[in-house]
């Protein structure tokens, strides 16, 4: 059984991995969003914008379901790659 308190996705078993899923596909669309509307795509447009709408939903309650498994982080880190 699978239950969201907090915006935080949490199984019985407590793997994260599903949450580190979710959290990824919100942020790749909203990535995909600013690049199909954003004519400026400078470095520094780019970090701002990152910074501001996407970084906040990859680190909501991260104490929480601190990615610790390699593929956890390499999800989370595709996406900062992908911005880059």
């Amino acid at each position: 059984m699978r239950q969201k308190t907090w915006g935080v996705n949490v199984s019985d078993d407590l793997k994260w991995d599903k949450q580190c899923v979710i959290v990824v596909k919100k942020a790749n669309k909203l990535l995909g969003k600013i690049k199909r509307n954003f004519i400026d795509k400078s470095k520094a447009t780019i970090l701002a914008l990152y910074k501001s709408l996407i970084r906040p939903h990859l680190e909501y309650c991260i104490q929480v379901w601190n990615p610790h498994f390699a593929k956890d982080i390499k999800l989370i880190e595709g996406v900062q790659r992908r911005a880059t």
